[in-house]
């Protein structure tokens, strides 16, 4: 069988195609969830870091090669002093940079072998001709003083492979280490569960195949979490097929691994997990596809939907249905504002209570089309609610910037304890931000959490500008490491 490229995927993907005219690919999820916090921290310090892609840079005359910047959490909130760019020249890094390599195009944050430290995982869109392998996932090693490339390794990929679509990390048997799922093989219909500890080799310690398609569609989401409460971690993924939504299955994590044989779910487009009302269940965040078309999304107006977790995974009966027509949601629901086209979930207010932060990359402010934004919802003992939810944009006082037409804000958006205070803080991105005369060249900002949630105050932006790394048409803040939906630009 032919190899598939992913399916276009929904939401933020509609509203840079209509501002780049270029199309996406889904990218993935990590487990949030109270009983697995991730911890993306790369150096050990104690605060949270944030890795940014800005995958339509050229590099060394390569369009599209792309690179990912980590900038390091501090008391004070992230520093562009503190700031490391990576690309595939970077020395030691696997492989070059070259056309179309899009290194970036998804990332994973976790613990790979089991030090301490957390690692990352970049998926790459390169060609090895030695093997005839498409693809590559290259990790990125934890250190006390920061990531660099060195002793960066590829995962061992079989020939004629693809690798690394749908790349999503969660502890599928509980035994401690992290595990990640990808595609990482010639056969399309499986998929493969990579079994940690991972050695400084790449290799891990087991592997294990998955059939993942019985059909002819494609994964266009993931998620993972413990949906069912029994301490080990699950893996959700999401189908589409050409204009159609095709439902989901549930993967249950098992002591021996995930199982092979899997339950429904309903379609899902982006996703989040957390246990939003701390009962002992992950719960599902999702944005669900209007009607069950894929087509047409950039005219969607948006709609978040929480499947609660229950002993038998996510509840089809205890479901919440926001958008931004819900009492207490600032704004209104309206055409092109695909609100839950991101979706993060972190503690921003320290409530003990996890929120859900909800880009709405299509939002217009003003007379500024697609200028976007990103609304928190609150996490409570009920539940999420619109009651008290906030909304932030590019003419939020205090935030930097002028919200423009076309900038995406909320294109990516991650919830991350980036300043130590026990608040996760709101990073978000506008890959569309135009630098000067530089186009589509992007920004990534970061919000404080607050006792009220988050807060503008002390707000901060960053670029390629800022950096000294290539600005041109980069679309820095695309993709962060872990949020899950619409990651890499492909041309």
């Amino acid at each position: 069988m032919g190899i598939r490229r992913p399916a276009i995927s929904t939401a933020v993907a509609a509203a840079l195609i209509g501002s780049f005219g270029v199309p996406i690919v889904a990218g993935t999820a990590s487990a949030e969830d109270g009983a697995a916090t991730v911890r993306e921290d790369f150096d050990g310090d104690g605060y949270q870091d944030v890795a940014v892609s800005a995958p339509g840079a050229k590099i060394g005359g390569h369009a599209w090669a792309g690179y990912i910047t980590i900038s390091y959490g501090s008391a004070n909130g992230v520093d562009s002093a503190r700031t490391t760019v990576i690309t595939q020249d970077t020395p030691d890094v696997p492989g070059a940079s070259g056309d179309n390599q899009v290194f970036g195009s998804a990332m994973i944050s976790r613990d790979l072998d089991g030090d301490g430290l957390t690692d990352l995982a970049v998926v790459a869109r390169d060609h090895r001709p030695e093997n005839n392998v498409n693809g590559s996932v290259i990790v990125l090693w934890g250190r006390k003083t920061g990531i660099s490339g060195e002793g960066a390794v590829r995962i061992d990929a079989p020939a004629n492979a693809q690798v690394g679509d749908d790349l999503t990390a969660g502890d599928f048997d509980s035994d401690g280490h992290t595990d990640l799922f990808m595609r990482n093989g010639e056969d399309y219909d499986y998929h493969d569960v990579l079994y940690g500890p991972f050695s400084r080799d790449g290799v891990p310690a087991r592997e294990r195949q998955v059939q993942v398609y019985s059909t002819d569609n494609t994964i266009n989401s993931t998620a993972a979490g413990d949906f069912n409460g029994d301490g080990i971690e699950d893996l959700a993924t999401f189908y589409v097929y050409e204009n159609h939504a095709e439902g989901g299955k549930l993967w249950l994590g098992t002591k021996d691994g995930l199982s092979t044989v899997p339950q429904r779910l309903n379609s899902s487009s982006s996703t989040a997990v957390a246990d939003f009302d701390q009962d002992g269940y992950a719960d599902l965040a999702t944005r669900i596809f209007p009607n069950g078309d894929t087509e047409g999304t950039e005219e969607d107006p948006g709609t978040v939907k929480i499947y609660y977790g229950s002993p038998s995974g996510p509840s089809q009966t205890r479901t919440q249905t926001i958008t931004q027509s819900t009492a207490g949601v600032p704004g209104a629901s309206e055409k092109g504002d695909q609100f839950g086209g991101r979706l993060s979930a972190g503690d921003a207010n320290g409530d003990g209570y996890p929120d859900l932060a909800v880009g709405v990359p299509g939002e217009a402010i003003g007379s500024k089309a697609k200028a976007g934004a990103v609304v928190l919802l609150k996490g409570a003992k009920g539940g999420l609610t619109g009651t008290s939810a906030q909304a932030f944009h590019q003419d939020t006082a205090d935030v930097p910037g002028v919200a423009e037409s076309g900038d995406v804000f909320g294109g990516s958006a991650r919830l991350l304890d980036v300043t130590g205070d026990g608040k996760a803080d709101l990073a978000a991105g506008a890959p569309g931000e135009n630098l000067d005369a530089v186009v589509n060249g992007g920004a990534v900002w970061l919000l404080r959490g607050a006792a009220s949630g988050l807060t503008a105050s002390k707000s901060v932006a960053q670029n390629p500008q800022d950096l000294g790394a290539p600005a041109a048409k980069a679309l820095f803040g695309a993709n962060l490491s872990g949020d899950n939906g619409p990651g890499t630009l492909i041309p």
